[in-house]
């Protein structure tokens, strides 16, 4: 398992009416609150201090008695990270603190997957991290839910996009069915970031940028500025996250080791 070389902190963010899933934090998984489990991850994973980001006590009230610290945030962020800045001013975490940023719908996130993102960040000295993982089916190289990113040799990323990225010339022109064979590989990004507290504040007042607005991708806002995100692989699987009533039915199925 990748040891972080620093001590670093887990904050979820967890609204409670998600669009798609209203209530999503408390729907029961297994018979217990979805970001109940979550938490549970972030502290397996060894983290300084484990908090929520919520805007609705009854969130707050699920985790009683669960190790974990509660910061009450505004009911009008426009996404998580905003959530997420708002609550690293009521934690007063310094401006180095390592944040993990472990989504509120990954009941099923990998202990070394947590733990990896916040090395990454740490041996790196980049003001943000990020994970990926190797694309084996071509399928997924069209897909544009399947979020791409093309790495530099030193491991920063060079750019996340929804085509199809890199583009294999000889490859691709032969057939779009099979997955060439290539030297510069074709990664999947996993959205589990880590950020420097400062930077995580800085970052939420920065403006939009083109990329972001035309690929409706956050992290594309920390390139556009100059900023470097270090790009690690994730040392294992990440499941699907909660979105819908039947990823919540296939997560049931997935704890029961029927899936």
């Amino acid at each position: 398992m990748t040891e972080p070389n620093e001590a670093f902190v887990v904050a979820i963010p967890a609204r409670h009416d998600a669009s798609r899933l209203p209530g999503k934090p408390l729907r029961l998984l297994g018979g217990r609150p979805l970001v109940l489990h979550v938490a549970e991850r972030a502290l397996q994973a060894g983290a300084r201090e484990v908090w929520v980001a919520t805007d609705d006590e009854r969130v707050a009230r699920a985790l009683d008695g669960s190790g974990v610290q509660v910061a009450m945030t505004a009911a009008d962020h426009a996404s998580g990270s905003d959530r997420l800045a708002e609550c690293s001013r009521i934690a007063g975490w310094s401006d180095e603190t390592l944040v993990v940023n472990l989504q509120g719908d990954e009941p099923f996130a990998p202990v070394a997957g947590i733990r990896a993102v916040a090395s990454a960040l740490s041996a790196s000295g980049h003001p943000m991290a990020t994970l990926a993982t190797p694309i084996t089916e071509a399928e997924q190289v069209f897909d544009p839910n399947a979020v791409k990113v093309v790495v530099a040799a030193n491991g920063d990323a060079l750019y996340f996009s929804r085509a199809p990225l890199p583009w294999h010339r000889d490859g691709f022109a032969h057939s779009r069915d099979v997955l060439p064979a290539s030297d510069a590989p074709f990664l999947r990004h996993i959205g589990i970031y880590a950020y420097r507290a400062g930077f995580l504040r800085r970052f939420t007042t920065l403006p939009p940028g083109r990329l972001e607005h035309t690929e409706s991708l956050e992290q594309l806002r920390a390139l556009e500025a100059g900023f470097r995100i270090s790009v690690a692989l994730t040392p294992a699987a990440f499941p699907p996250g909660v979105d819908t009533p039947e990823d919540l039915e296939r997560a049931e199925r997935h704890l029961a080791g029927t899936a």
